[in-house]
């Protein structure tokens, strides 16, 4: 469940949020992008690396990490063969695991 601001922040917060969403207007969408892909994938070897691996939510890290690189493909810059690599080798992580579970 995703957790909800005040509805009545106050001034302090207001600013604070006002601050954070004047330095992500300033930041260039592949740079935030990358930040969530790598974010991804840390989700994913987190949930794999758990004992016993979590295979599911693992797997749904992977795909959403997959949406991504797959469809945005080079407009998500310099780091996109990283990525296409990083998402490769979760996989292969993935599949190992899951036949050895099996």
């Amino acid at each position: 469940m995703v957790a909800h601001m005040d509805q009545n922040p106050t001034p302090e917060q207001q600013q604070a949020l006002t601050e954070a969403r004047a330095r992500l207007a300033e930041t260039p969408a592949n740079v935030v992008v990358a930040n969530h892909v790598v974010g991804l994938y840390e989700l994913a070897a987190i949930h794999l690396g758990s004992n016993p691996p979590r295979l599911d939510d693992a797997r749904l890290a992977i795909d959403a990490l997959a949406a991504i690189v797959d469809t945005l493909g080079d407009r998500l810059g310099d780091d996109h063969a990283t990525f296409k690599d990083a998402l490769a080798n979760i996989r292969i992580v993935w599949v190992k695991l899951t036949s050895e579970i099996s």
